[in-house]
């Protein structure tokens, strides 16, 4: 699925703003044909963010269900004999949508777009109602899973995953047109020969006319570099100067779908990032150059908005994360915003792709919403929560493919991998992922329960990416006892799979300015201790590619007795203030450049 982009044939406006916006707490907004007419209440809610922190309202704040967003658009007169589509970029975690009163849309899964032809449905000067419906339940069958309790109070959502369950218009909504007969896809897979560099292209043409199809490949100064012409083909580039970490180097494919005319019926501009990515026993390579990770996992999380995308805060991370010499990211738990992404592009940041499946593990489960179950059961998750997971990989793929700074998929983070039934569970997964793209290695997070002598997973992946919190969860306040125990798990993990590992998780919950003579846990002193020692020990195994702290900054949960507020693994705040260990970081991996 393309982005919305102006082009020579295409235009596209931003429905973002202030939408009517309704909570549906007795659950009758459905029944009711809310979207026939004007939403009850008087509330607006800002398109993108989440709702939940928006009121000093507890129930909006911890509401289970619906909640109903309303506009009015005016369509240009000028999309008279344009295709005309109505696109959002997520709603969490499913939704459907009417235009008037006709159904136009419905969607499962919170990080990935969708849309709607309403070609045949709107006039073009004329004034038309959207009403969206977003339900933020998680079951046993959705991406991220969950359940909820049923109480004397009301219903309560209980979930495995440790990040409060935001929910709403995360994300930018769209109105735009293409022609009739236009292009609906496109794919890209680079190579490398030499200083030769090689775009293979597919563009997919959508319609009942016959088009001939041609593509121009230009620099990013302008000047035409290569052209070809077909549905199918490869461009290349003499001399190419490669997409690389730090150098986010870009060409614009100019694809066009060409008829009788002396204009294009349709065209439509990719950002294209030459290099290649591979896997050779412990070493991950970007451009044949062994690459090591620095950086974080991180959220999509701020004061107010929730995981609503916002470019400040953006931009803003960006910005330390250069600070600090950090040159790569995971998108836990789930695909992020696709600006995210294109600003990795253009700055060369390498990104981890993640999907939504976060919580998977009856172990978490029992820690995070006091449940006993089994993970993998016909009445926990199961076949139908497994295809949802294979949908909501195929969207991620689908919408994140030609990105130059995605070099790993990670299908799952800290799922159950020690049963049989696990392996039952991901294997159609991996299939069903290096069907969609072979280009990409392939990997998913390991809990850290899950030993080099449990695991019955990791062999179907090509890097290992582990989670672990020795120091914290395991040998608190004993950094000693910790750096052996780390170092031996890491040697164990070496001798079973000789490949990359990137720990993508590690560190230790710190109240900022909280500050001890000896370390104590919970001070900045021991956050910087716990790290270090991590260090130390990634310098000494030859194995590990890559440390990316857990978290980039403190960030929103559910209640919980070892939550205060959050939680506070960040080595920033949660507004973005530095933690001591901010500057510790700063010195090591600047270093590396």
């Amino acid at each position: 699925m393309l982005r919305p982009r102006d082009t020579p044939t295409r235009e596209c406006t931003s429905l973002n703003g202030l939408w009517r916006f309704a909570v549906d707490t007795d659950g009758v907004g459905r029944s009711d044909g809310w979207w026939r007419h004007t939403l009850p209440g008087r509330r607006e809610a800002p398109v993108p963010a989440s709702y939940n922190d928006l009121f000093p309202d507890p129930v909006v704040h911890d509401h289970v269900g619906d909640v109903w967003y309303q506009r009015v658009i005016r369509v240009p007169r000028r999309w008279e004999r344009q295709r005309i589509v109505l696109r959002f970029d997520s709603a969490t975690h499913r939704a459907v949508v009417w235009v008037d009163d006709t159904e136009v849309a419905a969607h499962e899964g919170g990080y990935t777009p969708f849309e709607a032809d309403l070609t045949d449905l709107v006039e073009p000067g004329g004034e038309h109602r959207v009403t969206v419906v977003v339900d933020n339940t998680l079951s046993w069958q959705s991406i991220p899973p969950g359940f909820v309790e049923q109480t004397p109070d009301g219903p309560r959502q209980r979930y495995f995953h440790d990040f409060f369950n935001y929910a709403g218009l995360h994300r930018s909504v769209w109105l735009y047109t293409t022609p009739r007969t236009y292009i609906g896809d496109i794919t890209v897979v680079t190579r490398l020969d030499g200083a030769t560099g090689i775009i293979d292209y597919q563009v997919q043409a959508v319609g009942s006319e016959e088009h001939d199809v041609r593509v121009v490949l230009k620099d990013a100064d302008g000047t035409e570099v290569a052209r070809a012409a077909g549905a199918i083909g490869g461009l290349t580039v003499e001399d190419v100067h490669r997409w690389r970490p730090g150098e986010g180097y870009l060409y614009e494919l100019h694809a066009e779908l060409r008829g009788a005319g002396d204009e294009p019926a349709d065209a439509y501009a990719l950002p294209v990032g030459v290099r290649t990515v591979a896997v050779e026993e412990s070493r991950f390579l970007i451009n044949g150059e062994p690459f090591y990770f620095t950086g974080f996992g991180k959220h999509e999380d701020s004061p107010v908005r929730g995981k609503g995308h916002d470019d400040a805060f953006m931009v803003h991370d960006f910005a330390l994360m250069e600070w600090l010499g950090a040159n790569s990211f995971r998108t836990s738990h789930y695909p992020y915003a696709e600006e995210v992404l294109e600003y990795a592009d253009r700055h060369g940041i390498v990104v981890i792709g993640e999907t939504p499946a976060v919580g998977l593990n009856a172990e978490l489960g029992a820690t995070l919403a006091e449940a006993v179950f089994s993970t993998f059961s016909a009445h926990t998750i199961n076949s139908a929560t497994q295809e949802t997971h294979r949908q909501a990989l195929a969207e991620m793929i689908a919408r994140d493919k030609n990105h130059p700074s995605v070099v790993i998929w990670s299908i799952a983070n800290e799922p159950e991998s020690t049963t049989t039934a696990s392996r039952s569970y991901f294997e159609p997964l991996v299939d069903e992922a290096r069907r969609l793209d072979p280009t990409r290695p392939l990997a998913f997070v390991n809990f850290m329960s899950a030993t080099p002598d449990n695991d019955v997973i990791s062999g179907l992946f090509d890097v290992l990416l582990l989670n672990r919190y020795y120091g914290w969860y395991k040998d608190l306040a004993n950094l000693a006892a910790a750096e052996r125990n780390l170092e031996d798990e890491l040697r164990a993990w070496t001798r079973k799979h000789n490949k990359p590992i990137i720990m993508t998780e590690y560190g230790a919950d710190t109240l900022s300015g909280l500050r001890t003579i000896t370390p104590t846990p919970w001070t900045e002193d021991y956050q910087a201790d716990v790290l270090a020692m991590y260090h130390r020990v990634f310098d000494r195994v030859e194995a590990v590619v890559g440390e990316q702290i857990w978290n980039f900054a403190d960030f929103a949960t559910a209640p919980g007795l070892l939550r205060v507020d959050g939680n506070k693994k960040g080595v920033f705040t949660r507004d973005r203030r530095p933690k001591t260990s901010a500057w510790q970081l700063r010195e090591r991996w600047r270093a590396r450049r």
